[in-house]
């Protein structure tokens, strides 16, 4: 089986019930309320969004452990509405290269059948000189998130991403002095979620990386538990938290019981009984992609 950077990450979410128990009921209930009548999963203004649909669907396959994540016949009515909410977007023209690589995504998880050059061209068109992708279409150096989104898309519709080897160049240039990556060149020092997606890049790609970074991910552990986006950040974050966790997975590393413990009652700090998960202390929003970042988290957290 090839890799994949969704099903890699799915793989792990499903160990999240175990950590919920009864709660992973509630999940399954808010994440169910986040599908509109349009068929796609609401952003955090209430609309209709790929973006927060592919976190949607990931969190409902997390928790109802079936391919779509809806379960049974008595959903039919909201898969038949995903379709075509999917399909309404065609090849992506027109679309930002964020939810091209969503678009890919949600035809993975929904299961829509469609011709996927045409979408690839149009990512391929946010390609930049150095081999990587960036967020703007023309930009001269790509971004490791960028990298991230593409290699997702490319693997979600079945394809190889074209000359692997230059993304993993851009990657060399996102290095920062103290061991880990930035988002974007130039940085004196690493992020998290740039780093942990250099990481798992790299680690789908087959291409070793220093040990050195795990111990730099975890020195941003923080010590009331959870992960700080970059040194010095002021809170920990979900996104940060679950992203570390996966790229110390995917460095073989095991997470120290003190921090384990200490991820798990943060963890705990950010869920609520509507059964989704807050993003950070001073986040006052409910939404589907913070809560499947904490499906995420409390998977990596069952296997340690």
């Amino acid at each position: 089986m090839k890799r994949s950077l969704r099903l890699e990450m799915l793989q792990v979410a499903r160990l999240a019930p175990k950590m919920l128990g009864d709660s992973a009921e509630l999940v399954r209930g808010f994440l169910m309320r986040q599908f509109t009548s349009e068929g796609g999963a609401r952003d955090r203004s209430g609309r209709a969004d790929l973006y927060y649909t592919i976190f949607a669907l990931a969190g409902m396959q997390a928790v109802e452990m079936s391919n779509d994540g809806f379960g049974n016949d008595e959903n039919s009515a909201r898969r038949n509405a995903l379709g075509k909410f999917v399909a309404a977007f065609g090849e992506g023209e027109g679309l930002d290269f964020i939810h091209l690589g969503a678009l890919a995504r949600c035809r993975a998880a929904s299961g829509v059948d469609s011709e996927s050059k045409r979408l690839l061209a149009h990512i391929e068109e946010f390609r930049t000189a150095d081999g990587g992708y960036h967020e703007k279409c023309g930009a001269a150096h790509g971004h490791a998130y960028g990298c991230f989104i593409a290699l997702g898309a490319y693997q979600d519709l079945g394809c190889e991403v074209p000359d692997a080897m230059r993304m993993v160049q851009c990657l060399k240039f996102l290095e920062t002095p103290d061991g880990a990556w930035g988002n974007v060149r130039g940085m004196r020092q690493g992020t998290v979620p740039a780093t942990a997606a250099a990481v798992t890049l790299l680690h789908q790609l087959g291409v070793p990386v220093n040990d050195a970074v795990g111990d730099w991910l975890l020195a941003q552990a923080h010590a009331e538990g959870g992960w700080l986006a970059a040194p010095g950040s002021p809170l920990p974050d979900l996104l940060s938290t679950a992203t570390a966790l996966h790229a110390l997975s995917c460095l073989d590393r095991t997470l120290p019981e003190a921090i384990r413990e200490r991820c798990l009652d943060f963890v705990d700090t950010l869920w609520s009984a509507e059964g989704g998960f807050h993003g950070h202390w001073a986040d006052d929003a409910l939404d589907a992609e913070y809560t499947f970042y904490g499906l995420l988290a409390l998977g990596h957290l069952a296997v340690q």
